[in-house]
């Protein structure tokens, strides 16, 4: 199993992205683009990413009625985003007509590969024993609404690989290198322990983008990603 690097492009304008695409391109190939960049940028920020040649994750949570959330995921879906996500807290009605927006819009684009999430319960929440079970009952209702997987603390991954199976898609932000600040997140965990968990891919923003060299960190990652996965073999 695979296990991927997608760097958070929390900044306040597509300069300050690009700068850090520009530099961390092709060594991350994926980026997300998240409320904070896109309220600012809109569009323009997935497409500049697009043409520069890497995958984005547009990380907008959508949470609304069914009708709603639907168009808000065809639109998303034909900016050919590789991955988007929708708050599983919507109900199984939100879920389904997400799924079917984005597999109806996605066929006429002729998109092969494309990822619908679901979000269960965010990081800035305490673990704790309701905590895990929302979060299996909601990857649960994720994958029966036909949602390729869902975005789910570190701390969760082994539990939702386990019940959930090889094929279902766990994102995992709350990645943190060594003694770096958790700041607002509270699940969190090691990249190496995340990618031996089960997880997919990694979502990491501040460590990366904060740093004094957001490639050199950005690199560490990956290797620490690596040796997660080969002591999973």
């Amino acid at each position: 199993m695979n296990c991927q690097l997608i760097v958070a492009l929390d900044v306040d304008n597509l300069k300050e992205a690009r700068r850090l695409v520009n530099l961390l391109y092709p060594t991350v190939k994926i980026f997300k683009v998240g409320s904070q960049l896109f309220t600012a940028a809109g569009p323009k920020a997935v497409d500049w990413i697009r043409k520069k040649g890497a995958r984005v994750f547009l990380d907008l949570k959508f949470h609304d009625i069914p009708n709603t959330v639907a168009n808000a995921v065809r639109q998303a879906v034909k900016l050919r985003v590789f991955m988007l996500d929708v708050h599983v807290q919507g109900g199984k009605d939100m879920l389904r007509a997400a799924a079917n927006s984005a597999k109806e819009q996605a066929g006429k684009l002729r998109i092969k590969k494309l990822l619908v999430l679901g979000v269960t319960v965010l990081t800035s929440r305490k673990a704790s024993e309701k905590v895990e079970k929302t979060v299996l009952e909601q990857s649960r209702l994720a994958r029966k609404c036909a949602l390729d997987g869902v975005v789910a603390s570190p701390q969760e991954a082994r539990l939702l690989r386990s019940n959930l199976g090889k094929r279902f898609i766990i994102v995992t932000p709350g990645i943190r290198l060594g003694k770096s600040a958790a700041f607002d997140q509270k699940r969190t965990s090691a990249p190496a322990q995340a990618a031996l968990s089960g997880s997919d891919y990694l979502v990491v923003g501040r460590p990366v983008i904060r740093a004094k060299d957001p490639l050199e960190v950005a690199k560490e990652i990956i290797n620490q990603i690596k040796s997660g996965i080969s002591n999973k073999d």
